[in-house]
């Protein structure tokens, strides 16, 4: 079934701009949340949810409130919940295989046995900006269109990414929104920063560099955090990148 819009169905492909100039509610949200100020968000009852993870809860979750996720430069933050019973997932995408993870996402939220019979799948996307390479703009374009190819209907409530979410400052472009979070009680959506991105921060990090796949890492039945197991090869040259800085090994990796 389609990706909807207000009741209407989207018309696909086009640019972020061009759907919410058509759709003039979904502009207004978009700048609405821009405009909120940065919540720092504590580490009681957070799950953070780094780059390739997702994180799906109900409200009846009694270890954990808020899920959350940030350092969104081109990759997009996804928040998918269910209106009748509350579920609700959040991903961190950084378009390495969005076609599997779209269905990773829509799983995550069925997988509730009290899948409540009304209600209603609504889906929100921040992130992205408007980078020289276009990771982002295929990024939106990946996500909007495999959203629309899903079996069930799932209706777009908020679009703030890509060039509705870009700021421009000495002739360069950065986001303006890099984390948000979710309350899983409240259903409330909102910019926010994490000084604490644990557990585990550094072992989840290490699984997401060696390319891993998008995982699960939340067992909502037994409330606990759960990391398998995972490999990888070794690092060719990895004393030279770690004497380089930032800004070389930018350069290194356009050429």
């Amino acid at each position: 079934m389609p990706l909807l819009v207000e009741g209407r169905r989207v018309r696909l492909p086009q640019s972020a701009g061009d759907l919410v100039r058509a759709h003039p509610l979904l502009e207004e949200r978009a700048r609405l949340l821009r405009g909120q100020s940065v919540q720092q968000v504590g580490p009681q009852g957070l799950l953070y949810v780094q780059q390739r993870e997702l994180a799906a809860a109900s409200p009846q979750d009694g270890s954990i409130s808020i899920l959350g996720s940030d350092d969104a430069t081109t990759c997009h933050i996804v928040v998918l919940r269910h209106t009748g019973n509350g579920a609700t997932c959040l991903t961190h995408c950084d378009g390495s295989d969005t076609k599997a993870e779209v269905p990773l996402i829509m799983s995550s939220i069925k997988s509730f046995s009290d899948h409540a019979p009304c209600g209603r799948l609504e889906v929100h996307l921040v992130g992205g900006f408007s980078d020289d390479r276009q990771l982002s703009q295929k990024l939106t374009h990946q996500l909007l269109s495999e959203f629309d190819r899903q079996e069930d209907d799932i209706h777009l409530v908020t679009l703030c990414v890509t060039e509705l979410n870009d700021r421009e400052e000495n002739e360069k472009h950065f986001p303006i929104i890099y984390g948000i979070a979710v309350n899983i009680k409240t259903a409330e959506i909102y910019r926010a920063s994490f000084p604490d991105r644990g557990p585990e921060e550094e072992l989840r990090a290490a699984r997401a560099l060696t390319g891993g796949p998008m995982i699960s890492i939340y067992d909502a039945k037994t409330e606990q955090l759960r990391i398998g197991p995972y490999s990888w090869m070794p690092f060719p040259h990895v004393d030279f990148w770690l004497q380089q800085d930032d800004k070389q090994i930018l350069e290194i990796s356009r050429e």
